[in-house]
Protein backbone atom coordinates (compact mmCIF):
# COMPACT_ATOMS: atom_id res chain seq x y z
CA UNK A 1 0.00 0.00 0.00
CA UNK A 2 1.56 3.49 -1.11
CA UNK A 3 1.31 6.35 1.09
CA UNK A 4 -1.44 8.04 -1.26
CA UNK A 5 -3.84 4.82 -1.28
CA UNK A 6 -3.57 4.75 2.76
CA UNK A 7 -6.57 7.47 3.45
CA UNK A 8 -6.44 6.88 7.59
CA UNK A 9 -2.63 7.94 7.63
CA UNK A 10 -3.26 10.74 11.10
CA UNK A 11 -1.79 13.98 9.60
CA UNK A 12 1.99 14.85 11.07
CA UNK A 13 0.75 17.74 13.24
CA UNK A 14 -1.40 15.40 15.20
CA UNK A 15 0.97 13.08 15.33
CA UNK A 16 3.32 15.19 17.09
CA UNK A 17 0.23 16.49 19.25
CA UNK A 18 0.06 13.13 20.35
CA UNK A 19 3.54 12.14 21.09
CA UNK A 20 4.18 15.50 23.03
CA UNK A 21 0.79 14.83 25.23
CA UNK A 22 1.90 10.74 25.54
CA UNK A 23 5.25 12.15 27.08
CA UNK A 24 4.30 14.84 28.87
CA UNK A 25 1.97 12.59 30.71
CA UNK A 26 4.49 10.39 31.42
CA UNK A 27 6.84 12.73 32.83
CA UNK A 28 4.57 13.95 35.00
CA UNK A 29 4.09 10.49 36.12
CA UNK A 30 7.78 9.79 36.53
CA UNK A 31 8.83 13.32 38.31
CA UNK A 32 5.57 12.51 40.65
CA UNK A 33 7.13 8.70 41.59
CA UNK A 34 10.80 10.56 42.24
CA UNK A 35 9.25 13.24 43.59
CA UNK A 36 7.62 10.60 46.13
CA UNK A 37 11.32 8.76 46.68
CA UNK A 38 12.81 12.21 47.66
CA UNK A 39 10.06 12.33 50.40
CA UNK A 40 10.28 8.94 51.60
CA UNK A 41 14.28 9.20 51.92
CA UNK A 42 14.36 12.55 53.34
CA UNK A 43 15.77 14.98 50.36
CA UNK A 44 14.17 18.14 49.86
CA UNK A 45 13.18 18.49 46.22
CA UNK A 46 10.12 20.68 44.19
CA UNK A 47 7.77 18.55 41.63
CA UNK A 48 7.46 21.67 39.10
CA UNK A 49 11.41 21.45 38.77
CA UNK A 50 11.45 17.36 38.69
CA UNK A 51 8.80 17.79 35.69
CA UNK A 52 11.02 19.97 33.75
CA UNK A 53 13.70 17.76 34.57
CA UNK A 54 12.08 15.06 33.59
CA UNK A 55 10.58 16.39 30.68
CA UNK A 56 13.63 18.14 29.23
CA UNK A 57 16.23 15.53 29.43
CA UNK A 58 14.01 12.27 29.33
CA UNK A 59 11.18 13.06 27.39
CA UNK A 60 12.50 15.71 24.24
CA UNK A 61 14.82 12.99 23.12
CA UNK A 62 11.78 10.18 22.88
CA UNK A 63 9.63 12.58 21.41
CA UNK A 64 12.09 13.07 18.45
CA UNK A 65 11.88 9.64 18.58
CA UNK A 66 8.64 8.52 18.71
CA UNK A 67 7.17 11.33 15.83
CA UNK A 68 10.00 11.08 13.72
CA UNK A 69 9.68 7.11 13.60
CA UNK A 70 5.81 7.70 13.17
CA UNK A 71 5.66 10.15 10.42
CA UNK A 72 9.01 7.90 8.70
CA UNK A 73 6.81 4.32 8.86
CA UNK A 74 3.30 6.93 7.61
CA UNK A 75 5.17 7.62 4.60
CA UNK A 76 7.07 4.35 3.71
CA UNK A 77 5.08 1.54 5.91
CA UNK A 78 7.40 -0.92 3.20
CA UNK A 79 10.30 0.01 5.71
CA UNK A 80 8.57 -2.81 7.96
CA UNK A 81 6.60 -5.04 5.70
CA UNK A 82 9.68 -7.87 6.54
CA UNK A 83 10.90 -8.70 9.46
CA UNK A 84 14.25 -8.80 8.40
CA UNK A 85 13.61 -4.75 7.77
CA UNK A 86 12.50 -4.38 11.13
CA UNK A 87 15.46 -5.48 12.57
CA UNK A 88 17.69 -3.22 10.66
CA UNK A 89 15.56 -0.42 11.44
CA UNK A 90 16.33 -1.27 14.79
CA UNK A 91 19.92 -1.70 14.54
CA UNK A 92 20.19 1.31 12.53
CA UNK A 93 18.23 3.47 15.00
CA UNK A 94 20.57 1.92 18.04
CA UNK A 95 23.60 2.83 16.26
CA UNK A 96 22.05 6.75 15.69
CA UNK A 97 19.60 7.55 17.76
CA UNK A 98 21.22 6.02 21.16
CA UNK A 99 24.53 7.87 20.88
CA UNK A 100 22.48 10.86 20.48
CA UNK A 101 20.76 10.78 22.96
CA UNK A 102 23.48 9.75 25.39
CA UNK A 103 25.34 12.53 24.25
CA UNK A 104 22.33 14.90 24.79
CA UNK A 105 21.53 13.47 28.40
CA UNK A 106 25.42 13.99 29.14
CA UNK A 107 25.70 17.11 27.71
CA UNK A 108 22.35 18.58 30.16
CA UNK A 109 23.86 16.86 33.16
CA UNK A 110 27.55 18.33 32.69
CA UNK A 111 29.20 14.81 32.16
CA UNK A 112 30.81 15.77 29.02
CA UNK A 113 34.11 16.95 30.80
CA UNK A 114 35.95 13.23 30.36
CA UNK A 115 39.28 13.38 32.98
CA UNK A 116 40.08 9.70 32.66
CA UNK A 117 38.62 5.91 31.03
CA UNK A 118 36.94 5.38 34.65
CA UNK A 119 35.00 8.74 33.84
CA UNK A 120 33.87 7.56 30.35
CA UNK A 121 32.96 4.00 31.37
CA UNK A 122 31.05 4.63 34.13
CA UNK A 123 29.20 7.65 32.04
CA UNK A 124 28.65 4.66 29.51
CA UNK A 125 27.39 2.54 31.78
CA UNK A 126 25.10 5.16 33.14
CA UNK A 127 23.94 6.05 29.45
CA UNK A 128 23.28 2.34 28.96
CA UNK A 129 21.08 1.79 31.96
CA UNK A 130 18.63 4.86 30.97
CA UNK A 131 18.65 5.05 27.18
CA UNK A 132 18.97 1.53 26.21
CA UNK A 133 15.29 0.40 27.54
CA UNK A 134 13.90 3.67 26.84
CA UNK A 135 14.87 3.69 23.15
CA UNK A 136 13.77 -0.27 22.91
CA UNK A 137 10.47 0.12 24.29
CA UNK A 138 9.96 3.24 22.55
CA UNK A 139 10.53 1.38 19.24
CA UNK A 140 8.28 -1.18 20.28
CA UNK A 141 5.33 0.82 21.29
CA UNK A 142 5.49 2.71 17.84
CA UNK A 143 6.11 -0.35 15.96
CA UNK A 144 2.74 -1.80 17.70
CA UNK A 145 0.62 1.15 16.82
CA UNK A 146 1.66 1.36 13.52
CA UNK A 147 1.25 -2.60 13.00
CA UNK A 148 -2.29 -2.17 15.00
CA UNK A 149 -3.67 0.63 12.44
CA UNK A 150 -2.34 -1.32 9.45
CA UNK A 151 -5.07 -3.90 10.80
CA UNK A 152 -7.51 -1.32 11.70
CA UNK A 153 -7.10 -0.12 8.22
CA UNK A 154 -7.54 -3.07 6.45
CA UNK A 155 -10.59 -4.44 9.03
CA UNK A 156 -12.45 -1.02 7.33
CA UNK A 157 -11.03 -1.43 3.83
CA UNK A 158 -12.54 -4.60 4.30
CA UNK A 159 -16.25 -3.69 6.01
CA UNK A 160 -16.08 -1.51 2.93
CA UNK A 161 -16.11 -3.42 0.27
CA UNK A 162 -18.27 -5.83 1.83
CA UNK A 163 -21.05 -2.81 2.54
CA UNK A 164 -20.09 -2.07 -1.52
CA UNK A 165 -20.92 -5.59 -2.34
CA UNK A 166 -24.02 -5.86 -0.50
CA UNK A 167 -25.45 -2.44 -1.64
CA UNK A 168 -24.58 -4.07 -5.16
CA UNK A 169 -26.13 -7.07 -4.63
CA UNK A 170 -29.52 -5.17 -3.13
CA UNK A 171 -29.19 -2.71 -6.42
CA UNK A 172 -28.97 -5.87 -8.90
CA UNK A 173 -31.56 -7.27 -7.09
CA UNK A 174 -34.09 -4.34 -6.70
CA UNK A 175 -33.46 -4.41 -10.54
CA UNK A 176 -34.19 -7.46 -10.99
CA UNK A 177 -37.43 -7.63 -9.09
CA UNK A 178 -38.35 -4.37 -11.29
CA UNK A 179 -37.92 -6.39 -14.58
CA UNK A 180 -39.91 -9.42 -13.38
CA UNK A 181 -42.87 -6.68 -12.53
CA UNK A 182 -42.43 -4.98 -15.59
CA UNK A 183 -42.42 -8.96 -17.54
CA UNK A 184 -45.52 -9.53 -15.01
CA UNK A 185 -48.09 -6.27 -15.07
CA UNK A 186 -48.70 -6.53 -18.91
CA UNK A 187 -48.69 -10.22 -18.47
CA UNK A 188 -51.83 -9.56 -16.31
CA UNK A 189 -53.14 -6.42 -18.36
CA UNK A 190 -53.04 -8.59 -21.15
CA UNK A 191 -55.26 -11.54 -19.79
CA UNK A 192 -57.68 -9.02 -17.78
CA UNK A 193 -58.65 -7.44 -21.14
CA UNK A 194 -59.15 -10.46 -23.06
CA UNK A 195 -61.71 -10.73 -20.51
CA UNK A 196 -63.43 -8.11 -21.12
CA UNK A 197 -62.82 -8.08 -24.99
CA UNK A 198 -64.61 -11.35 -25.12
CA UNK A 199 -68.03 -9.52 -23.72
CA UNK A 200 -67.62 -7.15 -26.34
CA UNK A 201 -67.18 -9.69 -28.84
CA UNK A 202 -70.65 -11.47 -27.61
CA UNK A 203 -72.33 -7.92 -27.31
CA UNK A 204 -72.88 -7.53 -23.78
CA UNK A 205 -72.23 -4.09 -23.72
CA UNK A 206 -73.84 -3.45 -20.15
CA UNK A 207 -71.39 -6.91 -18.61
CA UNK A 208 -68.54 -5.13 -20.86
CA UNK A 209 -68.76 -1.50 -18.91
CA UNK A 210 -69.08 -3.69 -15.69
CA UNK A 211 -65.46 -5.78 -16.49
CA UNK A 212 -64.25 -2.16 -17.24
CA UNK A 213 -64.89 -1.14 -13.96
CA UNK A 214 -63.78 -3.96 -11.71
CA UNK A 215 -60.52 -3.73 -14.14
CA UNK A 216 -60.01 -0.61 -13.09
CA UNK A 217 -60.20 -1.66 -9.53
CA UNK A 218 -58.16 -4.07 -10.26
CA UNK A 219 -55.63 -1.79 -11.48
CA UNK A 220 -55.77 0.34 -8.95
CA UNK A 221 -54.34 -2.22 -6.51
CA UNK A 222 -52.29 -3.28 -8.80
CA UNK A 223 -50.20 0.01 -9.42
CA UNK A 224 -50.54 0.42 -5.35
CA UNK A 225 -49.09 -2.92 -5.03
CA UNK A 226 -46.23 -2.68 -7.37
CA UNK A 227 -44.20 0.13 -5.46
CA UNK A 228 -44.14 -2.38 -2.13
CA UNK A 229 -42.00 -5.41 -2.02
CA UNK A 230 -45.02 -7.10 0.12
CA UNK A 231 -48.59 -7.20 0.92
CA UNK A 232 -50.33 -9.36 3.13
CA UNK A 233 -51.94 -12.45 2.26
CA UNK A 234 -55.43 -11.16 2.79
CA UNK A 235 -55.00 -8.24 0.77
CA UNK A 236 -53.88 -10.69 -2.00
CA UNK A 237 -56.68 -13.47 -1.74
CA UNK A 238 -59.07 -9.94 -1.95
CA UNK A 239 -57.36 -9.20 -5.22
CA UNK A 240 -58.30 -12.88 -6.53
CA UNK A 241 -61.87 -12.59 -5.37
CA UNK A 242 -62.13 -9.06 -6.79
CA UNK A 243 -60.20 -11.15 -10.12
CA UNK A 244 -62.55 -13.99 -10.00
CA UNK A 245 -65.24 -11.89 -10.46
CA UNK A 246 -64.31 -9.98 -13.56
CA UNK A 247 -63.05 -13.39 -14.84
CA UNK A 248 -66.65 -14.66 -14.06
CA UNK A 249 -68.47 -12.00 -16.28
CA UNK A 250 -66.98 -13.63 -18.98
CA UNK A 251 -67.04 -17.73 -18.12
CA UNK A 252 -70.52 -17.31 -16.02
CA UNK A 253 -71.68 -19.86 -13.42
CA UNK A 254 -68.86 -22.28 -14.98
CA UNK A 255 -66.16 -20.37 -12.92
CA UNK A 256 -66.29 -22.39 -9.52
CA UNK A 257 -63.70 -22.01 -7.33
CA UNK A 258 -63.84 -23.51 -3.60
CA UNK A 259 -61.45 -21.43 -0.93
CA UNK A 260 -60.33 -23.15 2.41
CA UNK A 261 -58.39 -21.59 5.48
CA UNK A 262 -59.37 -18.05 4.74
CA UNK A 263 -58.86 -16.82 8.36
CA UNK A 264 -56.59 -14.11 10.52
CA UNK A 265 -53.16 -15.36 9.96
CA UNK A 266 -53.62 -14.08 6.37
CA UNK A 267 -53.41 -10.67 7.73
CA UNK A 268 -50.36 -11.29 9.86
CA UNK A 269 -48.04 -12.92 6.57
CA UNK A 270 -45.79 -10.85 4.06
CA UNK A 271 -45.90 -12.19 0.23
CA UNK A 272 -44.68 -10.58 -2.71
CA UNK A 273 -47.39 -7.90 -4.59
CA UNK A 274 -49.52 -10.24 -7.05
CA UNK A 275 -48.26 -13.94 -6.06
CA UNK A 276 -51.99 -15.21 -6.16
CA UNK A 277 -53.39 -14.31 -9.19
CA UNK A 278 -50.80 -15.92 -11.78
CA UNK A 279 -51.43 -19.16 -10.04
CA UNK A 280 -55.51 -18.83 -10.50
CA UNK A 281 -55.14 -17.96 -14.01
CA UNK A 282 -52.84 -20.74 -14.18
CA UNK A 283 -55.54 -23.18 -13.10
CA UNK A 284 -57.95 -21.53 -15.00
CA UNK A 285 -56.35 -21.87 -18.06
CA UNK A 286 -55.49 -25.61 -17.61
CA UNK A 287 -59.58 -25.99 -16.75
CA UNK A 288 -62.14 -23.87 -17.98
CA UNK A 289 -60.14 -23.34 -21.26
CA UNK A 290 -59.82 -26.95 -22.26
CA UNK A 291 -62.83 -28.57 -21.18
CA UNK A 292 -66.78 -27.87 -21.31
CA UNK A 293 -68.49 -27.58 -17.96
CA UNK A 294 -68.04 -26.14 -14.46
CA UNK A 295 -64.59 -25.89 -13.29
CA UNK A 296 -63.31 -27.64 -10.54
CA UNK A 297 -60.52 -25.31 -8.94
CA UNK A 298 -59.77 -25.02 -5.02
CA UNK A 299 -57.59 -22.73 -3.23
CA UNK A 300 -56.83 -23.84 0.50
CA UNK A 301 -54.86 -21.73 2.99
CA UNK A 302 -53.03 -23.82 5.92
CA UNK A 303 -50.23 -23.00 8.61
CA UNK A 304 -48.18 -26.11 8.68
CA UNK A 305 -45.51 -25.34 11.86
CA UNK A 306 -43.86 -21.90 11.18
CA UNK A 307 -45.38 -22.21 7.61
CA UNK A 308 -48.34 -21.24 5.72
CA UNK A 309 -49.01 -23.23 2.64
CA UNK A 310 -51.14 -22.08 0.10
CA UNK A 311 -52.12 -24.76 -2.00
CA UNK A 312 -54.22 -24.71 -5.86
CA UNK A 313 -55.07 -27.53 -7.59
CA UNK A 314 -57.17 -28.26 -10.83
CA UNK A 315 -58.05 -31.24 -12.94
CA UNK A 316 -55.69 -31.86 -15.65
CA UNK A 317 -57.20 -32.40 -19.01
CA UNK A 318 -55.89 -34.09 -21.69
CA UNK A 319 -55.34 -31.12 -23.84
CA UNK A 320 -52.83 -29.36 -21.51
CA UNK A 321 -48.92 -29.26 -21.09
CA UNK A 322 -46.51 -31.66 -20.14
CA UNK A 323 -44.67 -29.35 -17.97
CA UNK A 324 -47.60 -26.89 -17.01
CA UNK A 325 -45.40 -25.09 -14.44
CA UNK A 326 -43.40 -23.46 -16.84
CA UNK A 327 -45.27 -20.68 -17.50
CA UNK A 328 -44.40 -16.91 -17.93
CA UNK A 329 -46.50 -16.08 -14.59
CA UNK A 330 -44.94 -19.62 -12.91
CA UNK A 331 -41.84 -18.88 -13.17
CA UNK A 332 -41.99 -15.15 -12.76
CA UNK A 333 -43.66 -16.21 -9.33
CA UNK A 334 -41.01 -18.16 -8.26
CA UNK A 335 -38.44 -15.39 -8.84
CA UNK A 336 -40.03 -13.26 -6.75
CA UNK A 337 -40.35 -15.67 -3.53
CA UNK A 338 -36.89 -16.02 -3.71
CA UNK A 339 -36.20 -12.33 -3.43
CA UNK A 340 -38.67 -12.24 -0.54
CA UNK A 341 -36.92 -14.38 1.59
CA UNK A 342 -34.57 -17.68 0.80
CA UNK A 343 -36.97 -19.98 2.22
CA UNK A 344 -40.24 -19.11 0.50
CA UNK A 345 -40.90 -21.54 -2.61
CA UNK A 346 -43.49 -22.45 -5.34
CA UNK A 347 -43.60 -26.05 -6.47
CA UNK A 348 -45.83 -27.72 -8.63
CA UNK A 349 -47.04 -31.33 -9.01
CA UNK A 350 -49.59 -33.62 -10.38
CA UNK A 351 -51.41 -35.89 -7.78
CA UNK A 352 -54.50 -38.03 -8.74
CA UNK A 353 -54.86 -36.41 -12.18
CA UNK A 354 -54.71 -32.66 -10.85
CA UNK A 355 -52.17 -30.20 -11.00
CA UNK A 356 -50.98 -28.95 -7.56
CA UNK A 357 -49.47 -25.58 -7.29
CA UNK A 358 -48.37 -24.98 -3.82
CA UNK A 359 -46.39 -22.03 -2.40
CA UNK A 360 -44.67 -21.80 0.89
CA UNK A 361 -44.46 -18.86 3.18
CA UNK A 362 -42.58 -18.39 6.22
CA UNK A 363 -44.15 -16.95 8.74
CA UNK A 364 -41.12 -15.38 10.81
CA UNK A 365 -39.56 -13.32 7.64
CA UNK A 366 -37.39 -11.43 9.67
Amino acid sequence: MTPASSTNTPPAPRTIATVVLVWAAISALGALQTYSDNLRIGVDSHYPALLVTWFIEYAVPLIVLSAGLSLVLARWPALIARPRNVFALFVGLVLVFQPAQWTYMAWLRGYLHIASLEDARLLLMKMLLVGWFSTTGTFAAILAIHYWRQARERELAWQRSQNDMLNLRLALEQQRMLALRAQFEPHFLFNALNAISALVRDGDRGLALGGIGRLSDLLRYALSASVRNTVTVAAELQFVRDYLDLQRLRYGERLQVQIDGDGRLLHEVACPPLLLQPLIENALRHDLDCREGPSDIRLGFAREGEVLAIRVDNPVSAQASPNPGAGLGLANTRERLKLMHPTASLSTNQQDGRFVAEVRLPLDQE
